[in-house]
């Protein structure tokens, strides 16, 4: 078993996909700990607000097959892949951590991912596993985030938001 470390996102019906999203998770891994989640401005592209959260799995499945899982829920969502990098999706869902291990491919597959230079990532993954400590930094989320100097969007009830 292995446990990973997920960054989720929406901006087109956010609350719907994400509230689909986890429960898909649920189903497939069992308990699932989700972090509060944020609403966010669209970074790279003019867009809508994003939702974003983060969640931990324990998992049977490599981190390779855990990522084509993860592409699978997406696309099953509507994930559209042949447009820009930056752009309106209905889900996205990252590998952030997985165990303490790091790779770097094959294809865009990378772990740890890059993105905890976004607060969008960073701080859903400081709240849900504030004393995981970064394998390649060798500092707990919370410390990247206290010392981070970003600010997030204001958390969002996904329960009550349509």
């Amino acid at each position: 078993m292995g446990r990973a470390y997920l960054s989720l996102g929406s901006n087109i019906e956010p609350a719907r996909h994400l509230r689909s999203a986890l429960a898909a998770l649920r189903e497939r891994f069992g308990d699932v700990h989700v972090s509060p989640v944020y609403r966010t401005p669209a970074i790279g592209f003019d867009g809508d607000d994003f939702l974003n959260a983060a969640a931990l799995i324990d998992s049977e499945l490599d981190p390779y097959a855990l990522n084509d899982w993860l592409h699978a829920l997406e696309d099953a969502h509507g994930r559209d892949r042949s447009g820009p990098r930056f752009g309106p999706r209905p889900l996205d869902i990252d590998i952030v951590f997985y165990d303490d291990l790091t790779l770097d491919g094959p294809g865009h597959l990378q772990i740890p991912r890059d993105e905890l230079k976004h607060a969008f990532v960073l701080k859903p993954l400081a709240d849900l596993a504030p004393d995981y400590v970064h394998p390649r930094l060798g500092r707990s989320l919370a410390a990247l985030w206290a010392s981070s100097g970003l600010t997030i969007g204001p958390v969002v009830d996904l329960a009550s938001t349509s």
